[in-house]
């Protein structure tokens, strides 16, 4: 396994690697930038397959983490933290406060929040080992589980997009092919049905869509068949690289918008969507709304400022779409040439 030979290093500032056999701590942490405050970035607790592919996955987040925090306007950096274990079997407070460990010996570069496989408990484990600690639960003056806001953020971003499409941004009567029923993609789930969508979901979890058909009136697809549906919207809200050559001539919506991270396998997929006519809303602008809430916590929480940072979501993705129809590119190239430009300047 090569860190520097790995296609998805790219101008990655720092890449650790932290070990306590006492404990089972496995984690690599990618620093990607610092150019406009400390790394921001969740901490992932899955059983990858191999150490390479977590690898892989911890580039790709913590740069797309850089992008999130850009063009979400906020005075930080991105960076990602994966721990190898499976969170079911692995998980201990005693590992949870050697990560809060390893995130100290950082020196405040990272800041680290939850994420996949880690929860808002976890955040007060890793407190009683660092300071650089975000999302907290609200009884030690976090903000708490930043899912809901996620998933409000994921809204603003979806009536931005059928603004776009369709020139009205009400999703009444829309339908909307979720995939995942995670603590985001049921947050979204909930709001989608509120603003009068039809949702069509899917879940590997039996449990959450039966939730789903009870509380919802949902429709229910195998996980694979969710690429078939014919909907105005897809929204990924589970893991990433679920858009690539297989999935993509399968798709059946007008728009993609959702929370999951590094939806693309590859540049080149925003490419094929466009080709195809679908709308794709960069991930990491869509589902910035979380990263607001958190962020607000460096400085004492404040709910009017993240509202009022939800709100912009709409606009940015609205100037990325003119700027992608100006140059004649995909929605995710004309989304990286607006975060470059900011990060150089």
């Amino acid at each position: 396994m090569s860190v520097f030979a790995a296609p998805e290093f790219l101008d990655h500032e720092q890449v650790v690697f932290a070990c306590d056999d006492t404990v089972g701590l496995k984690a690599i942490f990618a620093i990607h930038s610092t150019k406009k405050g400390p790394a921001l970035g969740g901490c992932r607790m899955w059983a990858y397959e191999s150490e390479a592919s977590a690898l892989t996955d911890v580039l790709r987040l913590s740069k797309a983490m850089t992008y999130k925090a850009v063009m979400a306007g906020l005075k930080l950096g991105g960076g990602k933290v994966v721990i190898i274990a499976d969170p079911k079997r692995d998980k201990t407070p005693a590992l949870l406060q050697a990560m809060g460990q390893a995130v100290d010996r950082l020196g405040g570069r990272f800041i680290i929040a939850e994420d996949v496989g880690t929860t808002v408990s976890d955040t007060a484990e890793f407190r009683k080992t660092t300071n650089h600690v975000v999302g907290l639960p609200e009884e030690l003056g976090g903000s708490g589980d930043p899912s809901p806001t996620t998933a409000k953020g994921c809204l603003v971003g979806l009536q931005a997009c059928a603004e776009h499409v369709w020139k009205q941004a009400d999703l009444a009567g829309a339908r909307v092919a979720i995939q995942g029923l995670g603590n985001v993609g049921w947050n979204l789930a909930q709001l989608l049905n509120d603003a009068g969508a039809e949702i069509v979901v899917c879940d590997i979890h039996q449990s959450a869509i039966s939730r789903a058909e009870t509380e919802l009136g949902a429709k229910v697809v195998s996980p694979d068949a969710i690429y078939d549906v014919e909907a105005d919207v897809f929204a990924p809200c589970a893991m990433g690289a679920i858009l690539n050559d297989e999935t993509i001539p399968r798709l059946r919506a007008r728009i993609v918008g959702g929370a999951a991270n590094n939806q693309l396998l590859g540049l080149e997929h925003a490419d094929r969507l466009q080709d195809r006519g679908i709308l794709y809303a960069p991930d990491y602008v869509i589902n910035a709304a979380g990263m607001m809430r958190v962020a607000s916590e460096k400085d004492g929480f404040d709910q009017g400022w993240v509202d009022k940072k939800i709100s912009n979501i709409s606009g940015t993705l609205l100037e990325i779409f003119g700027e992608a129809s100006r140059r004649s590119v995909s929605t995710e190239a004309a989304s990286r040439i607006i975060a470059e430009e900011r990060l150089a300047h």
